[in-house]
C-alpha cells in the first residue's frame, strides 16, 4: 500500500539511464545516487531487469532513476533485455545516454531521435573518461573512478528537471476556500480500509489549496447536499457513478470525475476527447484494447474489463471484442485496433500516458480515456467541467 507520507513515482521525475550494455550504466547511477543500487560487474549483460530508484535528489525534489537492461549483447537474453529497456524508454522525463566511444556515441544517436521526436530531453554522457583519450564532441564527460564530470552531469539534471512542466490534478478549477464534494462509491472495487490513489491525491491537493472538504458515498449524496449550507463549488466523483450523480445534481454545480482529473493530468485532455468521438462511430465486431497501467487481480464488477465494454454494447448496440493490456505492457502494434481505453493512469507518469497517445496517433487509432467515454456514453459530455492546467 502507497504511504501517505510517499510520493508516487508516478508523481516522480522520472530518470533514465541508457545505453548499450558494459558502458558504465550501473556505476553511474549507483555514482549519482550516493548508494550500491545496481549490481556492478565486468561481465556483460548484469542488470537483466530495470532498477529502480527513488529519493530526494538534492534541489530537484522527488526523482526516480531508472537503471535500463541495456542493448546490444550478445547473451541469451537479449531479446527480453531490449524489451525491458523499451518500456523504460517511454516512462524517462530525462535520457541519460551514454557512449564509450564514437561509434557508440553515433548508435546512440540514432536512438535519441525516439526522445527528441517526443520533446524528452537528452544528455550525452562519455562514461569511462579516466581510460580513454578520445573526446567525443557534445558529451559530458564522466569517470565514476575519479568523480570527474559528476558535478557537471548533476547540475545539468537538476537544471532540465526544472523545465519540466508540473500538472496539478485539478489545474484551474478550483481556488482556495472553495467547497467541494467528493463523492466515492464503496463497492468490491475499491480496496478495502484505504483509498485509491487518485482520491488520495485530489484530497491532498484540496488541503493544500485550503478548500472545505464533504465527502460521501453515493447513497448519501441527497443527504449531504441537504445538509449543506450551499451547493459545493465542485462535485468530484467515480466515472462509474456519473449518471447517478448527475441526476442528483441536475446541473445546480460543476461536476467532474477522479478518472476525467486524471487524463488532464496525466495525458493529452484533447486527443481523449477526439477518441470519445470516435468511439460513438464504432461498428459491430470492434476490436478494443482496454490498455490499464496498474496490475490487479479483476472482479466481477471491473471498470474497464466488464463495466464500460458492457456500456459501449448496451449504448451503442453492438458486439465488441476486447483485449486487456496492464502494467508497463502495451502492444507494439496498435493497427489491429478500432479503439484505445486508456485507464486513468494514476500508477503511471505523465510521459508514459502521453507515449501511448502518441503511438496510438500514429497508428491511426483513436484513444479516450475511463471518465471520458463513460461520460460520452452516458450523454452528459457537455455537463462534465473540464480541467484546464
Amino acid at each position: 500500500m502507497q504511504s501517505m507520507n510517499t510520493t508516487p513515482n508516478a508523481d516522480r521525475i522520472q530518470i533514465g539511464i541508457f545505453g548499450k550494455t558494459n558502458t558504465g550504466k550501473s556505476s553511474l547511477i549507483n555514482a549519482l545516487t550516493g548508494q550500491k543500487v545496481s549490481v556492478v560487474s565486468e561481465q556483460e549483460g548484469t542488470t537483466t531487469d530495470p532498477v529502480f530508484k527513488s529519493m530526494e535528489y538534492d534541489s530537484l525534489g522527488p526523482v526516480l532513476f531508472m537503471d535500463s537492461p541495456g542493448s546490444c549483447d550478445t547473451t541469451e537474453l537479449s531479446g527480453e533485455r531490449a524489451e525491458q529497456t523499451k518500456r523504460i524508454l517511454r516512462r524517462a522525463d530525462i535520457a541519460v545516454i551514454l557512449a564509450a566511444d564514437a561509434q557508440d556515441l553515433e548508435r546512440e544517436k540514432e536512438q535519441a531521435r525516439w526522445f527528441e521526436d517526443r520533446k524528452v530531453p537528452v544528455i550525452f554522457v562519455q562514461s569511462r573518461a579516466d581510460e580513454l583519450d578520445e573526446v567525443l564532441p557534445g558529451c559530458i564527460r564522466v569517470s565514476v573512478k575519479t568523480g570527474e564530470g559528476l558535478s557537471q552531469l548533476k547540475e545539468t539534471l537538476i537544471r532540465l528537471g526544472r523545465q519540466i512542466p508540473v500538472n496539478t490534478v485539478l489545474g484551474k478549477m478550483i481556488k482556495e476556500k472553495d467547497s467541494v464534494l467528493l463523492v466515492m462509491p464503496q463497492d468490491a472495487s475499491a480496496p478495502k480500509g484505504r483509498l485509491i490513489l487518485p482520491q488520495v491525491q485530489v484530497m491532498r491537493e484540496l488541503l493544500d489549496r485550503h478548500c472545505v472538504i464533504t465527502s460521501v458515498a453515493p447513497e448519501e449524496l441527497e443527504q449531504a447536499l441537504l445538509l449543506l449550507s450551499r451547493l459545493p463549488d465542485l462535485v468530484i466523483t467515480d466515472s462509474q457513478v456519473f449518471h447517478q450523480v448527475d441526476g442528483i445534481i441536475k446541473g445546480r454545480c460543476r461536476l467532474t470525475s477522479f478518472s476525467i482529473l486524471m487524463a488532464a493530468a496525466k495525458g493529452d485532455l484533447s486527443a481523449f476527447l477526439e477518441g470519445a468521438d470516435a468511439m460513438m462511430q464504432l461498428r459491430d465486431g470492434a476490436k478494443v484494447l482496454i490498455a490499464e497501467t496498474c496490475t490487479h487481480a479483476p472482479k466481477e464488477e471491473d471498470i474497464g474489463r466488464v463495466k464500460l465494454p458492457n456500456l459501449i454494447r448496451k449504448k451503442l448496440g453492438i458486439a465488441i471484442e476486447t483485449t486487456v493490456s496492464a502494467g508497463l505492457d502495451f502492444p507494439k502494434d496498435l493497427s489491429g485496433y478500432d479503439l484505445v481505453l486508456q485507464c486513468g493512469g494514476c500508477m503511471n507518469n505523465r510521459r508514459q500516458i502521453l507515449s501511448r497517445i502518441e503511438d496510438a496517433k500514429k497508428a491511426g487509432v483513436p484513444i479516450t480515456n475511463y471518465g471520458i467515454a463513460i461520460a460520452k456514453l452516458n450523454g452528459i459530455t457537455d455537463r462534465v467541467a473540464l480541467p484546464e492546467n
